[in-house]
């Protein structure tokens, strides 16, 4: 029979089995036609090719032992007086439940329900939903009942409640505990939450969640775990060819499953003896934000049913880290709008303070030099005060005490001929931190970009002594930075910078866990930095 065709199936005789139960037996590859009359056995002869006849019970079982549900006649006892294979082969608990609910059911009164549909359970964990009917019968009534195997259904049910409950508990983050979090400690927090829904559940070990950086298309690692750093490190970008199948995914926003990566010629180089693949794309509403994609030692490891899991929890991964921008975005935001009130409600106070300081520096103008130079001192005062308010409110495009800084010229003993680097897509950052340095006797060097840098430390004349690097840069970002600095010098420090806390790829997380050396959060302090660079080369402070 092919799988495109219904086989009509005509009941004749006495046969007391009631159609729907037959039905739902058999399934959808018989049209089932019951009858009394013995003379519509003329339409067999007529055709005999559009029907198959069963005029005997025994042939009626015969059919009936070999369908997947288990089916079962029972008598006013509800003991059973005839069953197929797979009810025989139901556990005892399983076939006590469903006798129970057949005695019930005949207890019944006339006008009762005179059938039940009941969700049967064994301690074993397998599930059944039993269709228990009560039929009339010359010698009383009977019970006929379909039990349907639904553990593979309630099993897939109950895990994704569980991924739902996890992807629940990813957002969940107390305001108190992450209050007194640290960035890095609060990025770890939601790393740790992945890491263990995956493992838990999803029971994924190798995996690599990388997001796509909008302004260039670029797929920028986040979260790796059993991946070798060099794969996860690869330049891989949100296009159809040219980047395997994380590229094609995020290209396409369509799940990708590598049965095997030996003749699959969308995979790249994984982790070692990788011999199948499942990546699945992060969905935002209806834009892509990124990939995860998950490999495995064995070949054909992953289905249909892995890939829907993980589509489920890929979702609530892509709600959760943009969900961390946002708090980045909306600190950045705050920091602004609080910043500009400041700066409005001083700006009366210190016009008055600026007009009364004029028109005493002109009343003294030639009568007393020391009185005038404390009256120039407060206007210098007062512009100053004017320009850190507006420093802080443009955000992390600015550096907070910049002017005295600067006014700094002698070398300070312990950063003399400190070869430091510096990356900083920013043209102003990068060219204060470099002036700040070299007026204290280091030797700079400024790269305008990730890549710049990266090429710097490949092709060094000497060691370097510091690196400090933005994180999020156009190219590469600051953990790129961060591991080529280790490639070229070992155990070399770093000391990242980035706005506000903003780390999109977490290059913090990533490179905390291999000895960064400091975090400045935009717009930090010029003293601060300094602070920071006198620690990582081991000189003394500048009071010392």
């Amino acid at each position: 029979m092919t799988a495109h065709t219904r086989r009509k199936l005509l009941v004749l005789g006495g046969i007391d089995l009631p159609l729907d139960a037959l039905r739902d037996a058999l399934g959808p590859d018989f049209e089932l036609v019951q009858s009394h009359d013995l003379a519509d056995a003329d339409a067999v002869v007529a055709d005999p090719h559009q029907f198959e006849s069963l005029s005997e019970s025994a042939d009626l079982a015969i059919v009936l032992e070999h369908v997947r549900d288990a089916i079962c006649v029972a008598d006013a006892e509800g003991e059973s007086l005839w069953c197929n294979q797979p009810y025989r082969k139901l556990p005892r608990e399983a076939k006590s439940k469903i006798r129970k609910r057949c005695a019930e059911l005949l207890d019944a009164a006339e006008d009762d329900l005179a059938s039940s549909t009941e969700e049967i359970t064994s301690t074993g964990g397998r599930a059944w939903s039993a269709k228990i009917s009560r039929v009339p019968a010359p010698d009383g009534s009977r019970m006929i009942v379909v039990a349907s195997d639904i553990s593979e259904q309630r099993r897939y049910q109950h895990k994704v409640i569980a991924l739902d409950r996890a992807g629940e508990e990813l957002l969940r983050l107390d305001a108190n505990q992450i209050r007194e979090m640290t960035v890095i400690e609060r990025l770890r927090l939601v790393e740790d939450k992945i890491v263990r829904s995956m493992h838990d559940l999803l029971h994924f070990d190798n995996f690599t969640i990388r997001l796509v950086d909008q302004s260039a298309g670029k797929l920028e690692t986040v979260i790796t775990r059993g991946i070798p750093d060099a794969v996860a490190d690869f330049n891989l970008f949100a296009e159809e060819t040219g980047s395997g199948v994380s590229g094609w995914v995020a290209c396409t926003g369509r799940s990708y499953i590598c049965k095997n990566t030996e003749s699959d010629p969308l995979f790249l180089p994984g982790m070692e003896g990788a011999s199948s693949s499942l990546t699945v794309p992060l969905r935002l509403h209806d834009r892509v934000i990124g990939i995860m994609d998950i490999e495995s030692t064995r070949p054909d490891a992953f289905g249909e049913e892995d890939r829907q899991f993980a589509e489920i929890f890929a979702r609530h991964i892509a709600m959760t880290l943009h969900f961390l921008e946002l708090l980045v975005v909306e600190r950045s935001a705050t920091n602004a709008t609080a910043c500009g009130r400041v700066e409005g409600e001083l700006t009366e106070p210190l016009e008055d303070i600026l007009a009364e300081a004029e028109a005493m520096i002109a009343e003294q103008v030639g009568k007393d030099p020391k009185s005038l130079a404390h009256l120039r001192r407060i206007k210098q005062d007062v512009e100053a005060i004017r320009s850190r308010v507006r420093e802080a409110a443009s955000g992390p495009q600015s550096l907070l005490g910049v002017e005295r800084a600067m006014q700094h010229r002698g070398p300070e003993p312990g950063l003399i001929g400190k070869r430091i680097l510096i990356a900083d897509d920013e043209q102003k950052i990068r060219r204060v931190l470099g002036d700040v340095l070299r007026h204290r006797g280091c030797a700079v060097l400024l790269c305008e970009n990730g890549s710049s840098a990266i090429e710097s430390l490949a092709n060094l004349d000497e060691p370097i002594d510091l690196v400090i690097s933005d994180i999020k840069m156009p190219d590469r970002n600051g953990y790129e930075v961060f591991h080529a600095a280790r490639r070229a010098v070992s155990k070399v420090p770093v000391i990242l910078m980035t706005g506000f806390g903003y780390d999109p790829h977490h290059s913090i997380v990533r490179a905390s866990d291999e000895g960064l050396q400091a975090v400045l959060f935009k717009p930090f302090a010029v003293e601060k930095m300094l602070e920071e660079v006198r620690k990582a080369v081991g000189a003394p402070p500048e009071d010392a």
